[in-house]
This record gives C-alpha cells, sequence and structure tokens, in this order.
C-alpha cells in the first residue's frame, strides 16, 4: 500500500475524550488496569486450553482463539490511547492511523466469523447431539478458524487499499479515541461514494451474515431447549452455551448501538457521549468481559483454573 502524494495532511488529531485535563491521569490509570487485566484473562484462558486435556474440543478450540483475536484487538487501541493520555499527545500519522484500522477492522470482521462458528458448533452439540462428534471433527474446526482468521483480513485489506487512495486536505481533527471507518471517511477530499459502497456490500458478508447466522443458530437452539421435557435438562442444556450467548450479545449489542445512534440533530452532543461510551464498551470492555464471562461461569474453566493453581502452588512449597 502507498501513501505518497496522496494527502496534503501528514497526520490527523484523536480528540478522544476531550479537553477533560483532570481526568486524564484516571482514564490512564483505568485504562492501564483494563488492558493489563485483559491480556491476563485472555492468555491464561489460552495456557488452559492448550495445557489442560478435558478442554482438547471443538467449544475450546474456539474459545482459545477467540481469546488470542482479544489479546490482539485490545492491542490495536489500547496502547495507543495510553500512550496518548500519558503524554497528551493526540496525534496519530495518516499512515498510523489507517494501519490501526485495517487490523482493528479485520479484528472485528474475524471475532463476528468465530462467534459464528461457536454458535454452529454449540447448535450441533444441543439440537444434533448424535451427529455431534462426525460433523464438528478436528479438520472441520480448523477450516472455520482457519477461515474466520483469513476472510476477516482478506476483506479488510481489500477496504484499506481502496482507503489508502483517498486524498486527506483538512480538516484533520477525529471526533473519537482511535480510527474508525466513518471518522476518516468524513474527513477525505475525494469522492468516497465507492469505498462506501464496498465496505456495505462488505459488512453484509462478514458481518450481518455471520450475525444472522448466530441468531439462527440460536432459535434453533432456544426452541430444542424448551422441547427439554425436565427443568434440569434444560438447564443443563443451556449452560453450555448460555456464556457464548451472553457475549454475543454484548459483542453485537454495544456494535449495534454505536453505529445506529444518529450523528446529527438536537441530541448530536448527547449522542455523542453515548457514541464514546459504548464504543469503549465493544473495543476495551468485550474484550475483557469475555475471559471473566467464559471462567465464572463455565465449570470445566473452573476446575482447570483450580487445577492450575493447586499446580502452582505445589511447585511454590516443592520447587525441587
Amino acid at each position: 500500500i502507498s501513501w505518497e502524494n496522496q494527502t496534503s495532511i501528514t497526520e490527523f488529531i484523536l480528540l478522544g475524550f476531550g479537553d477533560l485535563p483532570e481526568l486524564q491521569t484516571l482514564l490512564f490509570l483505568g485504562f492501564l488496569v483494563i488492558y493489563i487485566a485483559t491480556m491476563a484473562g485472555n492468555i491464561l484462558i489460552i495456557v488452559l486450553v492448550v495445557t489442560h486435556r478435558h478442554l482438547h474440543n471443538p467449544m475450546y478450540f474456539f474459545l482459545g482463539n477467540l481469546s488470542c483475536l482479544e489479546t490482539c484487538y485490545s492491542s490495536t487501541i489500547l496502547p495507543r490511547v495510553l500512550a496518548s493520555l500519558l503524554t497528551g499527545d493526540r496525534t496519530i500519522s495518516v499512515e498510523g492511523c489507517i494501519t490501526q484500522f485495517h487490523f482493528f477492522g479485520s479484528l472485528v470482521t474475524t471475532e463476528c466469523s468465530f462467534l459464528a462458528a461457536m454458535s454452529y458448533d454449540r447448535y450441533l452439540a444441543i439440537c444434533k447431539p448424535l451427529h455431534y462428534g462426525t460433523c464438528m471433527n478436528g479438520r472441520l474446526c480448523i477450516q472455520l478458524a482457519v477461515g474466520s482468521w483469513i476472510s476477516g483480513f482478506l476483506i479488510c485489506t481489500i477496504v484499506t487499499c481502496v482507503m489508502s487512495q483517498l486524498i486527506f486536505c483538512g480538516p484533520n481533527e477525529i471526533d473519537h479515541f482511535f480510527c474508525d471507518f466513518t471518522p476518516l471517511i468524513q474527513l477525505s477530499c475525494s469522492d468516497t461514494s465507492q469505498i462506501t459502497l464496498i465496505i456495505y456490500i462488505f459488512t453484509f458478508l462478514d458481518a450481518v451474515s455471520p450475525f444472522l447466522l448466530t441468531l439462527t443458530s440460536y432459535i434453533c437452539i432456544i426452541a430444542t431447549i424448551l422441547r427439554i421435557p425436565s427443568t434440569s435438562g434444560r438447564q443443563k442444556a443451556f449452560s453450555t452455551c448460555s456464556s457464548h450467548l451472553i457475549v454475543v450479545a454484548i459483542f453485537y449489542g454495544t456494535i449495534m448501538i454505536v453505529y445506529m445512534l444518529p450523528k446529527s440533530g438536537t441530541m448530536r452532543a448527547l449522542n455523542k457521549v453515548f457514541s464514546v461510551l459504548f464504543s469503549v464498551c465493544y473495543t476495551v470492555l468485550t474484550p475483557l468481559a469475555n475471559p471473566l464471562i467464559y471462567s465464572l461461569r463455565n465449570r470445566e474453566v473452573k476446575e482447570a483454573l483450580r487445577n492450575a493453581v493447586k499446580r502452582a502452588v505445589t511447585l511454590t512449597k516443592n520447587p525441587n
């Protein structure tokens, strides 16, 4: 991708959370704690999935991939936010901004695919239990995982290539705390109709379609669970997918709120506040919530965590 001679401005200014100098230290400490907790929680889940044999099944294979994705996702946005809050420098180069959007967009679309793959796994486990072992085999798991990663990055690479041809001639202020698609497009002096059409098409293919697949899977799952005669049977079946359902609801719920809020009108200032708050939710808090939800609500993950703690304590007491 070449940015040479494509811009008349060389950097953008991320306005972030506004001119609130008295809150900079508090925001920095808050985001730092969130980032450390997010990285620690997701890396812990990856380690547990890799090292515990009873977690070597499709559900936890996808969970390990999702946790790996969340560590990359957080590292795309939070280090830049922390540096800005610490130094007060809110500038970012045009190349850096487009690069940040590329990785952010790629990881978001990849997560949509992973959530769909996990919902399909739960659909087979609950609605087609007799065929689960043969349908959701190791080969299919790898194909779904690789397909999710490749599709997310391939589609966003195409969008980024088109975006790199845009001309930015000012103003250069982005009313956000990271480089998202809409704020970038609004600053371009070029004709953006082509890239807007491309993003609509790809959003349907790589975000709306996985969402519809996820929604359909859970409609079938809930219908199957409601047909189970015993209360204990329904509870047991629902417990196997409740964590994933909560993650899906948080992820898609916050994204819908952010991108469906009106950007103008009499409530523009209030809408901006809500937009920033929910943007923080799905870009910062969702990667933190995922390991917490899966570890607190999943019996097998909690058991693996207890075993890991016991082993660590034993090694500490008896190093030899």
